[in-house]
């Protein structure tokens, strides 16, 4: 009995050893394995043998890729402009011994970096530019964390801008200054169609002023023709005279007898000597 239960408790041991000393490390993890409180080794992916009571897993870290996502915050642009914005990093421990030693919370060390770099990288831009520029913040980010979060033994895959918005008071700030300039732009398109009608107008104008005047010309001219071929044709008679001057006489009647405000019109009863009375002859 004595033997048996010495076996027994052999076994029982030999089994707690094995539980205790053999460790399975699935894929896509390693084990950071510490002896009586030191760094011993790193266990990788498969069976992996341990001192039992000696040897302790410290820590289980994966290599798998990190997403790591940076909370929404304000920050203060170059003209004085409040923004929200946000990323989201992509990371993959490279060193599991530096990522455990070398930070204490890597991921949260990695998240308040980005925040900080972000902060100070929109910092140097105005509105316009931070929003219209999303590749250059993301490459500026990059570019400054990736030394320090190497130095932990991560490498930085990529940071994507999530979100970058102005804040509801600037938003609302921007809609009136949009509002302000459609408005601005609309009365100055007003302003220029009234000014371009006016001023087709006076052309209008002018051009039908100078047409009359040539027309006026032209009638003078013809009127001085038909004088002097008159005049020639019964030279030392004043019959020529005499009838271009009742001919005009008759028609200036007839525009008056045309005219809305003309109620009589009298003719006199011997026209002739009329004419010869604007001429200077006796009756």
């Amino acid at each position: 009995m004595a033997g048996l239960s010495i076996a027994v408790v052999l076994l029982i041991a030999v089994f707690v050893v094995l539980v205790t000393g053999v460790r399975i490390v699935p894929q896509g993890e390693e084990w950071v394995v510490e002896r009586l409180g030191k760094f011993r080794k790193v266990l990788k992916p498969g069976l992996n043998i341990i001192i039992p009571f000696i040897d302790s897993v410290r820590s289980k870290m994966t290599t798998r890729d990190i997403i790591l996502d940076v909370t929404k915050q304000e920050v203060i642009t170059k003209d004085n402009a409040v923004i929200i914005a946000n990323a989201v990093a992509f990371i993959k421990i490279t060193d599991p011994v530096k990522a455990l030693y070398g930070v204490e919370n890597f991921k949260l060390a990695i998240q308040n970096l980005i925040m900080t770099t972000l902060r100070s990288i929109i910092g140097e831009m105005k509105l316009d530019e931070a929003l219209s520029n999303r590749e250059t913040i993301k490459a500026k980010l990059k570019e400054q964390i990736v030394d320090d979060v190497a130095d932990w033994g991560i490498t930085v895959k990529t940071v994507e801008i999530q979100d970058i918005t102005p804040s509801p008071s600037m938003q609302q700030a921007m809609e009136q200054q949009a509002a302000a300039e459609r408005e601005r732009r609309a009365i100055e398109t007003l302003a220029e169609g009234k000014k371009n009608a006016m001023i087709l107008e006076a052309d209008g104008k002018l051009e039908a002023a100078k047409r009359e005047a040539e027309a006026q010309v032209k009638l003078a001219e013809a009127s001085a023709e038909a004088i002097g071929q008159i005049s020639s044709s019964i030279e030392g008679q004043p019959m020529g005279a005499m009838f271009l001057l009742g001919d005009r006489y008759i028609e200036a009647l007839k525009k008056l007898s045309d005219s809305e405000n003309s109620k009589f019109v009298v003719y006199p009863a011997d026209l002739q000597e009329t004419i010869k009375g604007l001429l200077g002859g006796k009756r």
